[in-house]
């Protein structure tokens, strides 16, 4: 299955539960949160690790070819990632701005793991407005297609092309879930590992 079509039956997903786990009570998103949240989600150490991994991918199977596979090249990925990836996030929280959408994600904790992980699929494609309904997530549509078309002006030959661009739409989303996924349980994953660490 492409990536669009896996990107296809993932909204068709959140579509169903869009109604699933409503919460009214998020905190206000002030600019400077707004700004907080652009840095972090460019520069964070989440953000960091995740553009190197795609760099590694990258370098080890020489995609794009122009970079080769040394050093050099893991650089050169790695800071074609981070431009993208800034270009992706200054849009979608330029355009939320002027929206009213809250670009973070809030897990669902405490609840049982099937609808935390419906909720992470959810808010992939749905987010908060100022009034706190759950609206479709859509500065994150034009920021994710936008920043990827885009990013063809300074990408090598052999990757700058519209289908090029329309792949990288669906992995920018799946990117976004696996972030979601993250959020929503590495907490748990954490308190269990410090539990364990302490019994021993």
């Amino acid at each position: 299955m492409g990536s669009s079509r896996i990107l296809v039956v993932a909204f068709l997903i959140s579509c169903g539960i869009a109604a699933i786990g409503q919460n009214n009570e998020y905190p206000p998103l002030s600019a400077e949160v707004r700004l907080r949240w652009f840095l972090k989600s460019t520069l964070g150490p989440t953000a960091i690790a995740g553009s190197a991994v795609v760099a590694g991918w990258g370098t080890a199977f020489d995609h794009p070819k122009e970079y080769d596979t040394h050093w050099d090249g893991f650089g050169e990925r790695y800071g074609l990632h981070v431009s993208q990836s800034a270009t992706s996030n200054a849009m979608e929280a330029g355009i939320g701005a002027f929206w009213g959408e809250d670009p973070r994600y809030f897990p669902d904790a405490g609840q049982p793991f099937r609808t935390r992980l419906g909720h992470v699929i959810k808010y992939t494609f749905f987010t908060k407005n100022r009034d706190g309904q759950t609206v479709p997530a859509y500065a994150r549509y034009a920021a994710i297609s936008g920043s990827n078309f885009i990013s063809n002006a300074w990408r090598p030959p052999s990757e700058a092309t519209a289908n090029d661009a329309a792949e990288r739409i669906g992995l920018g989303f799946a990117g976004r879930m696996a972030s979601n996924a993250l959020h929503e349980f590495m907490p748990d994953l954490m308190r269990r590992f410090s539990h364990k660490q302490n019994d021993q």
